[in-house]
């Protein structure tokens, strides 16, 4: 059964106190989680430090990026070799804030996606579309030429064990999220297309929302079908709202016993 999987992506924000004070904070509120799968992801520099307070959690860790290397002359990149050494679990890749800022493609973020896979961490590809392709009606066609990038590269595969992010691109940071309705269908597209590959691994695998996830909307997201958790931003900085959006998932129908 899928596990509703609850990530919050701290991205370029906080500094060493903030961090320590809300990692302690998260770790006690979370004690007794057993339901659902959370992780979060500090930046890079902060990722000794929160494996540090993890230990012993029920919190996993997530990286924010990784490099396509696992060593040699590349200044300033970071393997997913040393990710492993830190007890990272996932590492996101492919997300809009990469792709727009950084000119990372769908080839780039495949090798990404294979180096992943190689060390034995787990993916979480994000897909989406930006707001002109959403305004023409190419959301789902543009979702699944990003997800069929790695299928063409690394075959059906590659996505057991793997986590798929839809984040609409004009919802990231915006305030305004997707309905959760037309979240569905695009999931639902989504979960249809692995499946036309193998029906197993497209009943598996855990396919997230992102954009504008509060604790006010994310119980309707839940509540659809596909949706098997959320990406969170700005609302995982707050101690409070992240953990409402947490206990709300353990709560939820969709949260099953471990």
């Amino acid at each position: 059964m899928r596990r509703l999987l609850i990530i919050g992506n701290w991205k370029l924000n906080g500094n060493k106190n903030t961090i320590t004070n809300l990692i302690i904070t998260l770790v006690n509120t979370f004690d007794n989680i057993s339901k659902c799968n959370v992780a979060i992801a500090p930046p890079v520099m902060y990722l000794d430090i929160t494996k540090r307070y993890l230990l012993n959690s029920r919190i996993q860790l997530c990286a924010q990026n990784v490099d396509i290397h696992l060593s040699g002359s590349f200044t300033g990149d970071i393997s997913a070799e040393m990710l492993q050494d830190l007890n990272v679990r996932y590492a996101l890749i492919g997300h809009s804030e990469r792709r727009i800022h950084h000119k990372e493609n769908d080839a780039y973020i495949a090798k990404k996606f294979f180096i992943l896979k190689k060390v034995g961490l787990i993916p979480i590809l994000c897909v989406g579309e930006n707001k002109r392709e959403y305004d023409s009606g190419y959301t789902q066609s543009v979702c699944i030429n990003q997800i069929n990038t790695i299928i063409t590269l690394l075959g059906i595969e590659a996505f057991k064990n793997s986590v798929i992010a839809y984040e609409p691109i004009w919802a990231i940071g915006s305030g305004a999220s997707a309905s959760p309705e037309n979240a569905q269908l695009v999931h639902k597209s989504i979960r249809d297309y692995i499946a036309s590959y193998d029906t197993s691994i497209a009943d598996k695998i855990t396919i997230q929302y992102g954009g504008s996830v509060t604790p006010e909307n994310v119980t309707k997201f839940f509540d659809q079908k596909d949706i098997d958790g959320v990406l969170v931003g700005a609302a995982s900085l707050n101690a409070n709202s992240f953990s409402m959006i947490v206990q709300t998932a353990e709560n939820h129908k969709k949260s099953y016993p471990a």
